[in-house]
């Protein structure tokens, strides 16, 4: 299994920002110094070219978010002081999710060690997402002929309102997101199925409920690709989760994809979304969770 990383994947922020940035070196570092991959296990990417990004976004976004020319409104909106290093890890991680899904679609399974930004609209960015890197992955790989037919499965406890709004009509890409009802985003633009969970979720319902949505999601459609969104977010402890997901609970929910995923051996593409457990190396500990299920569970058709 091969996975995307970049030590540019981490930007300076202002001390007591509440995004944990430096998670996607953390766990980079959780993974290989605890045997869970090997080194020779990450492929490191480039920066998207802009002919790739303008495949959803603006140019004038696009282009204004790598020269620093976004207003003070569009800045807030992202929820990210801009920086140039904060331009380049953005391109970076845009490219690690093509990547990711090019290496799922060889190897069966591949992972971004970053990614998710689901936020991320053509023309702004929103809610710690930049660029919309499972967007811009989509189109490349379907414009390339790489698929036809994508599933984004989408368990970060926010609602992935710029995937639902960016593929509202194209039928070959199903949107399905599981979050929370009451969270942001406040407006949530319709997804193929959206399935909204009340304050105070906990792991058995959670996982009904999931479990049957799947179901739902695979009688209702045959994807080639599928991008999972593996938000950390609904754990009970999460600064802005509001479910009650345990450690445990979380652990079944990866496991629970990835075995339903690899059993109808179909390619899958893992990416990190949204997390804010109270220490970083919580953070890091519960995003390892889906890489240590991907890594134990062995299905004979991608090996």
């Amino acid at each position: 299994m091969r996975i995307s990383y970049s030590p540019g994947y981490v930007a300076p922020l202002p001390e007591g920002h509440v995004f944990p940035m430096k998670k996607f070196s953390g766990l980079h570092d959780y993974l290989i110094n605890n045997k869970i991959f090997k080194k020779s296990a990450i492929v490191e990417p480039s920066m998207v070219d802009f002919a790739n990004l303008y495949t959803v976004h603006s140019q004038r976004y696009g282009y204004g978010v790598w020269t620093g020319e976004l207003t003070k409104k569009e800045i807030r909106r992202m929820g990210l002081p801009w920086s140039k290093e904060l331009a380049i890890r953005s391109r970076l991680a845009v490219q690690g999710t093509i990547n990711t899904g090019l290496m799922a679609l060889q190897d069966g399974i591949a992972g971004n060690l970053a990614g998710g930004t689901h936020h991320a609209m053509p023309d702004h960015g929103e809610g710690f997402c930049v660029y919309n890197d499972v967007a811009v992955a989509i189109k490349v790989l379907r414009q390339s002929k790489w698929v036809k037919k994508v599933l984004i499965i989408d368990v970060d406890v926010h609602q992935g309102n710029g995937n639902a709004a960016i593929f509202e009509d194209e039928p070959d890409v199903y949107t399905f997101s599981i979050h929370g009802e009451k969270n942001y985003p406040f407006v949530k633009p319709p997804s193929d199925l959206d399935v909204g969970l009340p304050d105070k979720t906990g792991d058995k319902e959670y996982l009904k409920v999931l479990s049957e949505s799947l179901d739902r999601v695979f009688n209702e459609f045959s994807p080639d690709l599928i991008f999972y969104l593996a938000g950390i977010d609904p754990l009970e402890e999460d600064h802005f989760g509001r479910l009650s997901l345990s450690t445990r609970g979380l652990e079944e929910r990866e496991r629970m994809v990835i075995e339903t995923v690899t059993q109808k051996e179909i390619p899958l593409a893992l990416l990190l979304s949204g997390g804010y457990a109270p220490t970083l190396q919580k953070t890091v500990e519960a995003h390892a969770l889906m890489f240590k299920a991907a890594k134990e569970i062995s299905v004979p058709y991608f090996q």
